[in-house]
């Protein structure tokens, strides 16, 4: 255990405020302004977690949101959050958090195993090796393994909140220049917002001037915050920046706080389109590729350097820094000048900075120039390293020289971070000396500055130049750490012909873990253009897809979860059929009756035994969902006729008709029953879940196509609640009720609409049926609709009333054919695939959808049509089982849409969309379903009561 804390320094930590943590099964103790990543190196913790294919161990490697090795599991119960960056978790009392990917522990992880055999599983292995005989075979056990952190089982304790704001001028990243870029736009007098995703301002801060740094920073910060121009928006992470300057960005409102002590939010997504942008990412620190670079205590130098000028912890007793750039001699001096001993600094070019190389031997640190690191000796921790000669063709080789030491600080240069440019589309170009894409000057929509923008990068050695052999790349040198993407894999890629970027990326997973190759991807693509012996240049880079930084789906939902995700809409009766013991579900945006179970009945007993008594008797159902759009005006019939397939305007008023309406295309959009009140007046039906979209429908077209036409429309769903009696006995129990409306065969005949009073209540009572029995729709103002429920319930009780839900009202539609939205109909099925070819076909003025209808497509044969279907097994047929065809390369004919287990005939009955299927009535077809073939018989769709009698009688 190398790491420790410095009994100095720390600009961050209060040392008269320690804090109580758990890692793992560890109890361990930070400061006060430690993150986790700092604290665990305060405790000695070198392994912080496993890689993803290998399971090797791995510590830290950054210091923020690059880092790709330290992802945990932070918190518990439902408050726990999988595959966090210690780096980014601030630590608080009794904060808890765990490794991810490593059972039992990150120290001894069973799947450790994996490493021993890294040569056999390198990129691509799942591709080549799990395609025979069926990937079904190891799927099971490949998804065991993989995946990073757990998703808690227990329900987020948290809320979110989603917010618009404005904003005149967005500075991105409060680093110096971010802090810089704030101060002039606010001397401007601009409004400026400067948001950073640390919890503090200044970002990387270190070196011999960290003290002044840290100074200047401090004066900057003071002065913007009180400015009233300026606003400071700590914790928060800009996720994307899309077309036209919009900006989502990510606010952590209350995560640096021990659960019990939260209020508010946890968390909040902003969204804003800013008129002036400034980005100031700053950029991120390369590791080298080399032997052993991913062990526990090889380190990011800048990272090193953060984490001893902020908290005061160092990753060993005694350093050695490879580089190839001025800008990582700092680091090393850092650690020096904080009495860290600094055993040499190995520099893959000739020279140095002067003043850096004088202040590096006032130090007594020993300098190799033209020197690698060929290789780290250890596995779980660094105890030395061994040297390698760089030549002039940038080949290594060993020179047999080892030095002792506990730690490795790393550098390979730094690439600005572009993300957000190249999310809206900036382009990128290389630059030679600092061996980085930087972005394309001048841009348009947003400005770029600081090390964002490539300035004060250094010059840097090329990337390849640092492996141990470039033509013949390492195993063992890693290129992504979390993916376990290693040197060699680029090789194979190139060897395999997968040399472009998006090629690359998918066949080894470069850049694909959750840090998005913050540090990996440039190392990868020098490397790819140096074993294609061109420039990085050539190779592109990958898009920069959002969001930046992983973030929780809470923030993105914000209060929409539990019932405000979709609210529910309760029927006006529901207290009554709870009284009734109704077992509720969600249909469409209604919470409705699926049955009504007695004790100890099943739900499928439950709907059998409904759909029995409907069809013996009567039963009371509750349709208030169904749509009620009043269409009123001189032109309501014209306007009417134009929106249906069928003609509205014949039926004289107090009758009804069935109505098809469909879209431009001619495909069936919703159906109903539309009920003629006056000459001037209708009352259309629609089904439950589409009551909104036909009354927009009917307004578009109104507004936008028909202005001329003086028709009203007005949505009165909500005003009536609608209790439909079925069954052969409906009549008798509307009869006992004190009405003023003759129920007489004669004076009220099937599809006819009459107004009156019920027990002194206004109703309108339609005799329409989807159950196939007499039946009788009779609507009162909502208000009084629980105390209908009640009198029709009192009423039919000598009769045997019994209620029934959707699910026995699915059983009798099916014994009748009916057609039902969305199951028998989707976004291809024109009115004669289910039986409304000639409706169609006789009109001869136009309507929406005619002209589409009237096209070859629509009528050609090979279409799938509604059908019956009898099972020869005896067995239910599952909903969504394929017809298949016969031969030895069986296709799908169609699909089962509906299929019930019938009372009336004591056997399954299914409805289904087969080709041709009106043409094959007696054929048996096989019916497949899941590995399953079982038989059916093609039937007409209707099995019951076929001349529709019992609904006439």
């Amino acid at each position: 255990m190398s790491g420790w804390r410095l009994a100095q320094g720390g600009s961050l930590i209060d040392r008269s405020s320690p804090v109580a943590f758990r890692w793992g099964r560890r109890e361990c103790t930070g400061l006060f302004g430690d993150t986790l990543a700092s604290a665990l190196m305060a405790n000695g913790i070198g392994i912080v977690g496993r890689s993803f294919k290998y399971h090797r161990p791995r510590g830290l490697l950054g210091s923020g949101l690059e880092e790709p090795n330290a992802i945990v599991q932070w918190g518990e119960g439902g408050h726990s959050t999988p595959n966090l960056k210690a780096t980014t978790i601030e630590l608080y009392e009794g904060l808890t958090a765990s490794a991810v990917n490593a059972f039992p522990s990150p120290e001894r992880d069973l799947l450790a195993i994996n490493g021993w055999f890294k040569r056999f599983i390198p990129a691509a292995f799942y591709y080549k090796t799990f395609t025979w005989p069926d990937w079904h075979w190891f799927e099971p056990l490949i998804r065991r393994a993989a995946g990073l952190g757990r998703v808690p089982a227990d329900p987020d304790p948290d809320h979110y909140a989603r917010a618009v704001r404005e904003a005149d001028c967005l500075v991105v990243g409060g680093g110096l220049a971010g802090l810089e870029a704030a101060a002039r736009l606010a001397a401007e007098g601009r409004q400026v917002l400067l948001v950073e995703a640390d919890p503090h301002w200044g970002g990387a801060i270190y070196g011999p001037d960290c003290a002044e740094a840290r100074a200047r920073a401090n004066r900057l910060v003071a002065a913007l915050d009180a400015d009233p121009r300026v606003e400071l928006l700590p914790r928060t992470t800009v996720l994307t920046l899309q077309d036209h300057g919009f900006v989502t960005m990510l606010e952590r409102l209350t995560d640096h706080l021990p659960p019990a002590v939260r209020t508010g939010p946890r968390q909040r997504l902003w969204t804003l389109r800013p008129r002036q942008i400034v980005i100031a990412t700053g950029a991120h620190e390369r590791p080298l590729v080399f032997a052993g670079n991913d062990v526990p205590e090889v380190m990011l130098a800048s990272a090193a350097a953060i984490l001893l000028e902020r908290h005061a912890v160092a990753p060993g007793r005694r350093l050695v820094l490879a580089a190839n750039n001025d800008r990582a001699w700092d680091s090393a001096l850092a650690f020096a000048a904080a009495g860290v001993e600094v055993a040499a600094i190995l520099d893959a070019r000739p020279e140095a900075d002067p003043a850096r190389m004088r202040a590096a031997r006032d130090h007594g640190i020993v300098v190799r120039f033209g020197m690698v690191p060929w290789k780290v000796h250890g596995r779980r921790r660094v105890h030395a390293i061994a040297v390698g000669q760089l030549s002039p063709d940038g080949s290594a080789r060993p020179t047999g020289e080892v030095l002792p030491c506990d730690a490795v600080l790393m550098s390979g240069g730094f690439s600005p971070a572009v993300h957000l440019h190249g999310q809206a589309g900036g382009a990128l170009r290389w630059d030679g000396r600092a061996q980085a894409f930087v972005p394309e000057a001048p841009t348009t929509g947003w400005q770029i500055t600081g090390a964002a923008a490539g300035e004060g990068l250094g010059a840097a050695e090329p990337v390849w130049h640092v492996a141990a052999d470039p033509l013949r790349p390492s195993g063992d040198a890693f290129v992504d750490f979390q993916n376990d993407v290693t040197a060699a894999d680029i090789a194979l890629a190139h060897r395999e012909a997968f040399q472009a970027v998006e090629h690359l990326k998918r066949y080894t997973t470069l850049g694909m873990a959750s840090d998005q190759g913050k540090t990996s991807n440039v190392n990868g693509l020098a490397i790819m253009a140096g074993l294609m012996g061109t420039a990085p240049d050539a190779v592109g880079t990958t898009r920069f897809r959002p969001p930046y930084e992983p973030a929780a789906i809470g923030p993105f939902a914000g209060h929409r979860t539990g019932d405000l995700l979709k609210p529910r809409r309760h029927l006006p009766a529901r207290k009554a059929h709870e009284a009734l013991g109704a077992a509720f579900e969600e249909y469409g945006l209604w919470h409705r009756p699926a049955c009504y179970p007695h004790p100890g009945e099943s739900e499928a007993a439950a709907v059998w035994r409904e759909a029995a008594a409907v069809r013996a008797g009567v039963g009371l159902f509750d349709a208030s969902p169904l749509g009620k759009i009043e269409v009123k005006g001189p032109d309501a019939a014209s306007f009417l006729d134009r929106m249906y397939v069928g003609r509205v305007s014949t039926p004289k008023p107090g009758a009804c008709r069935y109505g098809l309406m469909l879209n431009e295309h001619g495909i069936v959009f919703d159906d109903g029953i539309v009920a003629r009140l006056s000459d001037d007046h209708f009352l259309v039906g629609t089904t439950s879940s589409n009551a909104g979209a036909v009354y927009q429908r009917f307004e578009e077209w109104l507004q936008c196509e028909w202005p001329e036409l003086r028709v009203a429309c007005a949505d009165v769903t909500q005003g009536w609640a609608v209790m439909n009696v079925a069954g052969p006995l409906s009549r008798m129990v509307l009869a006992d009720l004190d009405g003023d409306i003759d129920l007489a065969p004669e004076a009220f005949p099937h599809l006819s609409h009459r107004e009156g009073h019920l027990g002194g209540v206004p109703c309108r009572i339609q005799r329409v049926s989807f159950s196939g029995e007499l039946s009788y729709e009779v609507a009162v103002p909502s208000r009084f609709a629980a105390s209908l429920h009640d009198r029709l319930m009192t009423a039919g009780q000598r009769f045997g009333i019994t209620p029934f839900g959707i699910e026995a009202l699915m059983v009798l539609r099916a014994e009748k054919g009916f057609l039902h939205l969305g199951s028998e109909t989707d976004g291809t099925t024109f009115p004669d695939d289910i039986g409304f070819g000639a409706p169609v076909r006789v009109r001869k003025d136009d309507f929406v959808g005619r002209r589409s209808c009237l096209l070859p497509e629509a009528g050609k044969s090979g279409r799938r049509q509604l059908v019956g279907l009898e099972s020869l097994g005896g067995g239910q047929l599952p909903v969504g089982a394929h017809i298949v065809s016969a031969g030895s390369r069986p296709e799908s004919e169609g699909w089962v849409t509906t299929s019930v287990h019938s009372p009336v005939l004591g056997r399954p009955h299914a409805l289904a969309m087969v080709r041709d299927g009106r043409t094959r009535h007696g054929e048996t077809v096989a019916v497949w379903h899941l590995g399953q073939k079982l038989q059916a018989l093609v039937v007409a769709p209707c099995v019951f009561d076929p001349e529709g009698e019992r609904m006439n009688a």
